[in-house]
């Protein structure tokens, strides 16, 4: 795995991992490596008694990532599982859009170039924040079922995954993946009030990225509460088991 050299930025010296492990002035982590890494990081640096922010997914694994924030909890460290999907606008505008209306039935299909898997992890793993907006918007979901089809000579992969509300609405997510296919998202939600199709022009992400550091910050400073914080982290897990459940039953089915 390569590593690039960064050198000096302003003014501060980029340092060895076991160094940021061992340096007491090293007190927060930001782990943005393959996903296939971010346990192990984690588990280091919350041993080595830092405070961490990862990018989404945490883990590959649901019982790994309840392990992780078992040993922050131990420590007395934040483990903070970055989300900026749900900081931006269409989210915002979507979420507006659904709140109190009864769904029928939705679709989310998400399409982009080639992802290595070995690095990624498993599609359902890899594209976790669109189910992450489903959950968000229409609350625990169920799987139904889930299929799996790769041509990996072609480089291309469609993951069709059938999920149930808790009301038995059905919901469909599709990721689709492969050679000159563009980075795109396309949705579908019909209510008993109407229809949305697709998503319009609702502005600029700005500075998503800063306000997910400014909420980790948040927690640091003991600013968010206790119901807020088991909210956030069962909603992560409740992903990541769903995801691992596609996984299996893709894995099932071959």
């Amino acid at each position: 795995m390569q590593r690039r050299e960064l050198g000096n930025i302003d003014e501060v010296q980029q340092i060895s991992l076991e160094d940021a492990l061992s340096s007491q002035e090293v007190e927060v982590a930001y782990i943005c490596s393959e996903s296939s890494s971010h346990a192990d990081y984690i588990r280091q640096f919350l041993n080595a008694g830092k405070h961490v922010l990862v990018e989404y997914p945490m883990t590959l694994s649901w019982a790994e990532a309840q392990d992780l924030w078992t040993l922050a909890e131990q420590k007395g460290k934040v483990l903070h599982e970055e989300h900026v999907e749900l900081l931006m606008e269409e989210f915002a505008f979507l979420k507006k859009e659904v709140v109190g209306k009864d769904l029928l039935k939705g679709s989310l299909l998400f399409t982009a170039g080639p992802l290595e898997e070995e690095r990624f992890g498993f599609p359902a793993f890899s594209g976790i924040s669109r189910l992450t907006w489903l959950v968000s918007l229409f609350g625990e979901l169920s799987l139904v079922s889930a299929t799996l089809e790769e041509r990996k000579e072609d480089q291309y992969m469609k993951m069709t995954v059938c999920l149930e509300t808790e009301n038995k609405r059905p919901l469909t997510w599709i990721e689709e993946k492969g050679p000159g296919l563009k980075r795109n998202r396309h949705l579908s939600f019909h209510f008993k009030s109407g229809s949305l199709e697709n998503m319009p022009n609702v502005g600029v992400n700005k500075n998503i990225f800063l306000k997910d550091q400014n909420i980790f910050v948040q927690k640091l400073l003991g600013q968010f509460s206790e119901k807020e914080l088991a909210a956030e982290k069962k909603r992560i897990l409740h992903c990541l088991w769903l995801a691992e459940e596609i996984q299996k039953y893709c894995y099932s089915k071959k």
